[in-house]
């Protein structure tokens, strides 16, 4: 006999659907689950099954061999229209399954116990049943640690579900970040370009000033818009592997502060190497712009600043020396948090630079240190995994 619809059916899938559960992948966590259930209950098969819209489907199952059956052999489908702990002793002697294929024929199931998966308002997604080929019955201890095992399983929907949702909005507000950092560098490139135009046109000095002054001022606009949107990037999925020859690498992104280490008088230093790593470019592109753009912000005119690669056992180690003003002990525990600015009252970014850093490393799993001696300077470190030239690549655990 099919199970009626409940009078809320459709609300009932709309809240199934919510979920995300349907088709998804085997996890450990619900195959123990139902591990437990079956041994607590002494029963050779265990499930959790969701019904769906036609059919009941398994998210977990013991004993059983299939993923999800139809819905009108479902024993589930009769049990969700009940509420609590649904057991039936003998299927044979029950006119809702007396006649279905599951019980007339293999695997000729008898005894069924099942453990409504309730939302927290009401609706019944399916079950955590046990079953088996005999008849049967529960004891009291055994109905209520199956009830118990029903309340950790909806719990572990309800974490799957927020965590789903965090992910979601974590994307979105990364996407909407990345599209505002960009849409507002145009309009103020137009301005800059205008100040640009209009100075050496401004013969009064004090207005010659006001326009050096909104010029980097748009400057430092344009640099804090730019850790926007590397700070969204982050959230833009998973790295893309790739081996990378870090000599010509490096070098491409220390030309980009030549600019800036002209205006300090400063001079950069690459050494060089052959050896390659195995990362993301375009992330450790940002993590070796942060560290340089760090060291040229921190040091003083005419200062140094050295960029080299050494081996240590099977990685590579890319440093970032500086002969800056140094970090006091007390503050390198904080020296990569986000906002934190190791000068407050003379900084002029956002003070996330080291904390992109330190986030982008992570998603790498690239190890990032700093030591430093104040009044001598500091070191930046990263560890990137090393790699011949022709080896065969494959992402790091």
């Amino acid at each position: 006999m099919k199970a009626p619809l409940a009078a809320n059916e459709e609300q009932r899938l709309a809240a199934l659907r919510r979920y995300g559960i349907l088709d998804t992948p085997e996890e450990a966590v619900f195959d123990n689950i139902t591990r437990l259930a079956a041994h607590i209950c002494d029963a050779p098969i265990a499930v959790i099954n969701l019904i769906d819209e036609r059919r009941q489907w398994f998210k977990a199952e013991v004993g059983l061999g299939v993923r999800e059956t139809p819905l009108d052999v479902s024993i589930c489908a009769h049990a969700i229209l009940q509420s609590g702990l649904v057991v039936v002793p003998d299927a044979t002697r029950d006119a809702r399954f007396a006649c279905n294929p599951l019980v007339t024929g293999g695997p000729r199931l008898r005894f069924y116990a099942g453990a409504i998966l309730e939302t927290s308002d009401g609706y019944p997604l399916g079950t955590l049943c046990v079953l088996d080929d005999k008849v049967s019955r529960l004891s009291p201890e055994q109905g209520e640690a199956l009830m118990a095992l029903a309340h950790q399983t909806m719990a572990l929907f309800e974490l799957r579900r927020n965590l789903a949702e965090v992910e979601r909005v974590s994307v979105d507000r990364a996407r909407l970040m990345a599209v505002a950092g960009h849409d507002l560098k145009q309009p103020l490139q137009t301005i800059s370009l205008a100040l640009e135009v209009a100075q050496p046109k401004v013969l009064n000095k004090l207005h010659a000033a006001l326009v050096r002054t909104a010029l980097n001022a748009c400057d430092k606009l344009g640099s804090d818009l730019d850790q926007l949107v590397q700070t969204a990037r982050l959230g833009g999925g998973a790295p893309r592997w790739q081996r990378v020859a870090l000599q010509p690498f490096i070098a491409e992104v220390v030309a980009e502060w030549e600019p800036h280490l002209q205006l300090k008088a400063m001079r950069l230093k690459l050494a060089p190497t052959s050896l390659c790593g195995f990362t993301d470019p375009a992330m450790l592109a940002s993590i070796m712009r942060n560290l340089i753009g760090n060291g040229i912000k921190y040091t003083l005119s005419g200062g140094r600043i050295l960029v080299g690669c050494r081996r240590r056992g099977s990685a590579v180690l890319i440093e970032v020396w500086d002969t800056g003003i140094g970090i006091a002990p007390g503050k390198l525990e904080r020296v990569f948090d986000a906002f934190h600015q190791l000068n407050p009252e003379e900084s002029d970014g956002l003070g996330m630079g080291l904390a992109i850093v330190r986030q982008t490393a992570t998603m790498l799993g690239h190890e990032v240190s700093v030591k430093s001696v104040v009044g001598r300077g500091t070191v930046f470190r990263v560890s990137v995994p090393i790699v011949a030239p022709s080896h065969a690549l494959s992402p790091p655990h």
